[in-house]
């Protein structure tokens, strides 16, 4: 038996940030099912948002978030997020993190899509995310944090209470273990792999985000899923991340013949909220067009954005002839475990953090670059947090546990075309209630009662897959408007009367009982 204070399941910034703060007074130990560097936050091309310019205000910083997140964000998490990234930038900077500068020493600040002011900071052009987990796991190695790499969390352990006391796990060997902790933090990321498109590492799946429901963590807003609009798009599949930082820069939409596609859509044309652009690209693509990155304006394509430039050519394209193929794919899940400002989800003892995680900072539609800033800013606090309390061991005995027998599961790869069709970008009532129905018939609350010790690693991809593709689904059935990342065209405009002041949640018994027509609306909290 292993015990430890914190548990933390993930890698990427915000499971970074909450072991290295945690890690000044408690004993830490990280569980990541692949390897450290395996996370969307290694991948990020794009940088972190921050007022620190005499140009800009944090007032505008958070008045762009709540703009893309169309008003239905968290007014505390913005506000919070906003007000400390400048303190949190120059931390960074001070600890040895590299920012890029001009030639006279000053911030290079970016311009992305839906931002008022250039207030981006990237590393090393487009490898903004690789650059600031390396600088992590240099203070990691500094510090007496357990890692545990190639470790698959299969499910939560609950104390008779309904705590959480611990996590089981499944190493590369097939090995079961129990990992007991006083606190246990899920910062796992969303749920991108579940998608045909994607820009998200292959091991984002939404594992966590099953494990917290399955444990009865309240989930929420889970029909907000950002598309990015630019992923580099080959004979129909997409290959990889198009930084949107490449359109702050100059690049803009065109379809074939060179005409500029969001010229007459939204009064920021190219750099419009994501959604937005996301939306206009793929109304072209239905019709059968090809859309492009015209960058023939950049100059030096290939220095100030090598991660790109080395996609293309890996990928036959020439950046030299100015236009890049491209098509939206899933990028970001703003909705996910239900947080309060500190982490702290609906059962005793679980947190989580990052995209994992949500506490409404994002609202319907993340603004560019707010994301590694969300891992750092909330992640940190939550490490504080852990630090200061008490580290209690669970009292109550370990639930009993009553599982079955896994049945007929579905293939991941039917899975993601099924979700991708009919729960992507452009969403309807029919589409999503053939997407139920499929999902149904699988039975799913035997898919929640599986013993999950039985199940080999596809296996156990398929049920966390379905139970994520049911809490999309439910959530995208039960908003009837238009919203941020989600778009209905049988309700194609925003219902403020209806939906402005609502979101969707659920639990585990309260989606058992939709079932049987129950569903789940709460206020706002802002």
């Amino acid at each position: 038996m292993e015990v430890s204070d914190v548990i933390i399941i993930g890698s990427g910034i915000a499971a970074l940030a909450v072991a290295l703060e945690a890690s000044r007074s408690k004993n830490v130990r990280i569980i990541t099912k692949t390897k450290l560097r395996d996370s969307n936050s290694y991948l990020a091309q794009g940088g972190i948002a921050a007022v620190m310019s005499e140009d800009d205000a944090t007032s505008k910083h958070i008045e762009d978030t709540i703009m893309a997140g169309r008003n239905t964000n968290s007014l505390q998490a913005v506000k919070k997020l906003a007000e400390h990234a400048p303190e949190a930038m120059q931390a960074l900077i001070s600890a040895g993190m590299d920012f890029d500068r001009n030639s006279e020493g000053q911030l290079i600040l970016g311009m992305e899509g839906a931002h008022s002011e250039r207030r981006i900071l990237h590393s090393h052009g487009d490898e903004t995310g690789k650059h600031l987990i390396e600088h992590y796991l240099k203070k990691v190695k500094e510090t007496s944090i357990e890692i545990l790499e190639d470790t698959c969390a299969i499910q939560l352990i609950l104390a008779e209470d309904g705590a959480c006391m611990g996590v089981k796990t499944r190493d590369h060997e097939g090995n079961i273990m129990k990992h007991y902790g006083s606190h246990i933090v899920i910062a796992s990321g969303g749920c991108g792999s579940l998608f045909r498109f994607t820009s998200n590492s292959p091991g984002v799946a939404g594992d966590g985000l099953a494990l917290a429901f399955l444990a009865g963590a309240r989930i929420r807003d889970m029909e907000f899923i950002q598309f990015h609009p630019t992923l580099l798009s080959i004979d129909g599949v997409t290959k990889g991340l198009v930084s949107e930082a490449v359109r702050g820069e100059g690049a803009v939409l065109v379809d074939e013949a060179g005409k500029r596609i969001m010229e007459d859509v939204h009064a920021l044309r190219d750099l419009a909220p994501r959604h937005i652009v996301a939306q206009t690209i793929y109304s072209y693509l239905a019709l059968g067009k090809k859309v492009y990155l015209d960058i023939s304006m950049i100059s030096g394509f290939r220095d100030r954005f090598p991660t790109v430039a080395a996609l293309c050519l890996e990928h036959g394209i020439s950046v030299e002839k100015g236009k890049i193929p491209v098509a939206p794919g899933n990028h970001f899940l703003m909705g996910g475990i239900e947080t309060d400002h500190l982490g702290r989800t609906s059962v005793k003892h679980l947190y989580a953090a990052g995209e994992a995680a949500c506490n409404g900072v994002h609202g319907a539609n993340r603004l560019a670059s707010n994301s590694l800033l969300e891992g750092i800013i909330f992640g940190t606090e939550l490490g504080r947090h852990l630090g200061d309390i008490t580290a209690e061991r669970c009292g109550s005995r370990e639930k009993s546990e009553k599982f079955y027998k896994a049945g007929n599961l579905p293939k991941l790869s039917l899975l993601k075309k099924k979700l991708m069709q009919h729960a992507g970008i452009v969403r309807n009532e029919h589409g999503l209630l053939e997407l139920k129905s499929w999902i149904e018939s699988y039975d799913m609350p035997g898919v929640l009662d599986i013993s999950r010790e039985m199940l080999n690693q596809e296996e156990l991809a398929s049920v966390n897959g379905l139970i994520v593709s049911w809490l999309i689904c439910e959530s995208a059935l039960l908003r009837t408007e238009s919203r941020g990342g989600h778009f209905r065209s049988d309700y194609p405009l925003e219902n403020d009367g209806v939906w402005l002041t609502n979101f969707i949640s659920f639990t585990k018994n309260e989606l058992l009982d939709s079932l049987k027509g129950a569903c789940s609306y709460e206020q706002i909290k802002a």
